[in-house]
């Protein structure tokens, strides 16, 4: 791991291992404190968000031994985002790679981190033959302008019934 000119550690994008899940749910507990992301996180578990078993796979961007970000690339999401991505897209379902659990620590933003995280797990997406989609709440207007500049194409607008609490509009992109 280098340093960049000004002295600090370098940021590199690695595969996120088991060891970085406190500090991932840390990240991801202050961005949902900071801002509302994910707007539903049922027993406020947020170590079993990040951590997303079914994941085909997660990195994150660090710099020394800081964690600042954290994407993870699955294989679906809610039945809405499925059913609308898999009609405007003409794919099947096993077609489709989401991205999903995009973390930047309020810290590190504005330095182009989510941007890195969002093209590793697109790679990602695209090396496995998948077309990567993504759903983010339209209450996220950081979140959904990072889409609209990063070249992602919205498909539609679906909504979200958790469990409990209030439905949620989520955008749906492709790349």
């Amino acid at each position: 791991m280098g340093v960049n000119a000004g002295g600090e550690p370098e940021t590199i994008v690695r595969p996120r291992w088991d060891a970085d899940l406190d500090a991932c749910a840390q990240t991801a507990r202050e961005v949902h404190a900071v801002d509302g992301y994910p707007p539903y996180m049922p027993d406020d578990d947020f170590r079993g968000f990040v951590a997303s078993p079914d994941a085909l796979g997660a990195w994150v961007a660090v710099a020394g031994d800081e964690i600042l970000g954290h994407v993870a690339l699955h294989r679906s999401s809610h039945v809405a985002v499925t059913q609308l991505a898999t009609s405007a897209l003409g794919v099947g379902p096993d077609q489709l790679g989401v991205v999903a659990r995009l973390l930047v620590a309020s810290s590190a933003r504005r330095q182009g981190i989510g941007g890195v995280l969002l093209e590793r797990a697109t790679r990602e997406a695209q090396e496995r033959h998948l077309v990567a989609i993504l759903d983010v709440a339209m209450s996220l207007p950081a979140a959904v302008a990072l889409y609209d500049r990063s070249g992602w194409t919205r498909l539609g607008t679906v909504v979200f019934e958790p469990p409990e609490g209030w439905p949620i509009e989520e955008f749906v992109y492709a790349m």
